[in-house]
């Protein structure tokens, strides 16, 4: 077994290549569809407006299934990307003087520019009286939680999504440990930290569980060499499976929240979990349509979207509380996610194109030009998570 798992992890780079051309599109179709889904997550809302109120009948349904439970999906499955495409090149191939270096780049430097510009525009709206209530009291913070603020060092960060950064930048520190852990014993490791994710275990260093168990998954789908379009003849009832459990989750959130008892939760991380697999079938579908295809080639739009969609959607919140009222909530809930991806899409254009220096620093190089041949393009790990309740 172990000389065999050992010819594998030193294949050759021709058939990391062929692994590469077969599954990069699909990889970045994954990530825009997931990350404009969390959009979705942290549209915010205040105890009036709550899904779990029942003002709004079925339609508060609808938001508790899409926000509470399908696209709940996106946190780890974006984590077994990151971890599947570190270690696409086997064991052998993987520096980690080097992999540092460079994440430090792509997620460290995004993470603190975004998460502080943020910060000093809150600062700046409150020392004027404007956002308390929306956000974390900035003006009268102390040093520990200015800290926690702009770092995420023990709690969220003011840039609720951005915690799946600084997550993310844990388990690139723990990378070579995981994977000689999942190496070795695949089984007892997995299911340990299928556990530690699902049950109502302390997260201990991390602000979401679910992270660590979906990066080392993919690292582990990568050492050995998982044929992972095999799954796709079962694409159809897989998809399937996931809606199904995504429904039924979603009734019965809607049916105990807004407080859930610790078995609801459990289940809740787990149909998260499992939604790996449902994302991931769901792209052999997808990327076989024109938009699909259309979509795949965007490339570093969907980091840019994660990063700035949170700051965006609080914004269009403290506006609607002035001009809007609660009897017309869904209007908001519709058009604040379609005007912020209007409003990302245009931005990461300009931004591309009339000032490229800033734009390559606060998307760590995430160029996705369509032109580059398949095989030859490089996926930073992504990297991507509201009421103002901080739905994370």
């Amino acid at each position: 077994m172990n000389g065999r798992l050992g010819e594998r992890h030193t294949r050759g780079v021709t058939d990391t290549v062929d692994i590469d051309a077969t599954v990069s599109q699909r990889i970045n179709l994954m990530r825009i569809v997931l990350i404009s889904g969390i959009i979705l997550v942290h549209v915010p809302y205040d105890p009036a407006t709550s899904p779990y109120a029942g003002q709004f009948g079925g339609f508060d349904w609808l938001r508790v299934f899409l926000g509470d439970s399908l696209f709940r999906i996106g946190v780890p499955c974006l984590s077994a990307i990151s971890g599947y495409l570190l270690f696409q090149r086997g064991f052998a191939g993987f520096d980690y003087r080097r992999t540092l270096r460079t994440k430090a780049s792509t997620i460290l430097v995004p993470f603190l520019l975004w998460n502080t510009a943020f910060l000093l525009l809150v600062l700046a709206a409150q020392s004027r009286g404007i956002g308390f209530g929306y956000l974390p009291d900035v003006l009268n913070a102390t040093p520990r939680e200015w800290m926690n603020l702009a770092f995420a060092i023990e709690t969220w960060p003011v840039n609720i999504p951005l915690y799946f950064l600084r997550d993310l930048l844990l388990c690139l520190v723990l990378s070579p440990l995981i994977a000689i852990a999942v190496l070795r014993y695949p089984r007892t490791v997995l299911t340990l930290m299928l556990a530690y994710a699902v049950l109502p275990l302390p997260n201990g260093i991390f602000l979401k569980k679910s992270i660590l168990f979906g990066f080392s998954f993919g690292v582990c789908a990568a050492l050995h060499r998982f044929d992972i379009r095999r799954l796709d003849r079962f694409a159809v009832p897989l998809v399937l499976a996931v809606l199904a459990m995504a429904v039924a989750l979603s009734l019965a959130l809607f049916a105990f929240g807004p407080e859930f008892p610790a078995w609801l939760d459990m289940l809740r991380s787990l149909t998260a979990i499992f939604g790996i697999f449902g994302a991931w079938a769901l792209s052999a579908l997808l990327v076989r349509t024109a938009p699909g295809a259309a979509l795949a080639k965007l490339g570093g739009l969907s980091f840019w979207i994660f990063c700035a969609h949170y700051p965006l959607l609080v914004l269009f919140w403290m506006v609607w509380n002035r001009i809007g009222g609660a009897d017309a909530y869904p209007l908001f809930y519709v058009a604040s996610p379609l005007l912020a991806l209007a409003i990302l899409v245009v931005s990461h254009a300009a931004a591309r194109r009339f000032t490229p220096s800033l734009h390559a620093l606060l998307t760590g190089r995430r160029l996705g030009s369509p032109r580059a041949p398949m095989g030859q393009r490089q996926h930073p790990p992504m990297e991507p998570s509201g009421s103002i309740a901080q739905r994370r």
